[in-house]
Protein backbone atom coordinates (compact mmCIF):
# COMPACT_ATOMS: atom_id res chain seq x y z
CA UNK A 1 0.00 0.00 0.00
CA UNK A 2 1.15 3.73 -1.32
CA UNK A 3 0.34 6.69 0.84
CA UNK A 4 -0.74 9.62 -1.47
CA UNK A 5 2.35 11.76 -0.95
CA UNK A 6 3.99 8.78 -2.42
CA UNK A 7 2.09 8.54 -5.20
CA UNK A 8 1.67 12.13 -5.78
CA UNK A 9 5.93 12.32 -5.61
CA UNK A 10 5.99 9.18 -7.88
CA UNK A 11 3.76 10.19 -10.43
CA UNK A 12 5.33 13.87 -10.24
CA UNK A 13 8.31 12.24 -10.97
CA UNK A 14 7.08 9.98 -13.85
CA UNK A 15 5.56 12.94 -15.62
CA UNK A 16 8.67 15.28 -15.68
CA UNK A 17 10.13 16.21 -18.84
CA UNK A 18 14.23 16.63 -19.01
CA UNK A 19 16.74 14.91 -17.10
CA UNK A 20 16.51 13.26 -14.25
CA UNK A 21 18.42 14.64 -10.66
CA UNK A 22 18.74 12.82 -7.73
CA UNK A 23 18.76 13.32 -4.56
CA UNK A 24 22.29 13.75 -3.97
CA UNK A 25 23.06 15.80 -6.90
CA UNK A 26 19.87 18.10 -5.80
CA UNK A 27 21.43 18.33 -2.24
CA UNK A 28 24.72 18.99 -3.71
CA UNK A 29 23.25 22.02 -5.54
CA UNK A 30 20.92 23.17 -2.54
CA UNK A 31 23.33 26.24 -1.37
CA UNK A 32 23.87 27.77 -4.52
CA UNK A 33 20.07 27.47 -5.63
CA UNK A 34 18.57 28.85 -2.93
CA UNK A 35 21.38 31.55 -2.60
CA UNK A 36 20.60 32.29 -6.30
CA UNK A 37 16.81 32.11 -6.11
CA UNK A 38 16.73 34.53 -2.56
CA UNK A 39 19.12 37.10 -5.35
CA UNK A 40 16.34 36.47 -7.50
CA UNK A 41 18.11 34.80 -9.97
CA UNK A 42 17.46 32.24 -13.10
CA UNK A 43 15.15 29.21 -12.74
CA UNK A 44 16.79 25.77 -12.70
CA UNK A 45 14.18 23.40 -14.22
CA UNK A 46 15.93 20.20 -13.99
CA UNK A 47 16.05 20.97 -9.69
CA UNK A 48 12.96 22.73 -9.53
CA UNK A 49 11.36 19.39 -11.02
CA UNK A 50 12.93 17.39 -8.66
CA UNK A 51 11.92 19.85 -5.87
CA UNK A 52 8.08 18.98 -6.82
CA UNK A 53 8.68 15.23 -6.57
CA UNK A 54 10.89 14.94 -3.22
CA UNK A 55 9.17 16.01 -0.08
CA UNK A 56 12.56 15.52 1.62
CA UNK A 57 14.46 17.78 -0.48
CA UNK A 58 11.90 20.58 -0.34
CA UNK A 59 11.93 20.45 2.84
CA UNK A 60 15.77 20.88 2.89
CA UNK A 61 15.43 24.33 0.47
CA UNK A 62 12.44 25.35 3.02
CA UNK A 63 14.74 25.32 5.86
CA UNK A 64 17.37 26.82 4.37
CA UNK A 65 15.92 29.69 2.33
CA UNK A 66 14.31 30.19 6.26
CA UNK A 67 17.54 30.20 7.63
CA UNK A 68 18.91 32.66 5.12
CA UNK A 69 16.23 35.13 4.77
CA UNK A 70 16.10 35.42 9.04
CA UNK A 71 19.20 34.10 10.76
CA UNK A 72 19.98 33.34 13.78
CA UNK A 73 21.02 36.36 16.47
CA UNK A 74 24.18 35.44 18.28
Amino acid sequence: MTTPEFSTALERLLLEDGPYLSCEECFERLDVYVESRLAGGPAQPDLEAHLRACPACAEDVASLTALLRDPPQG
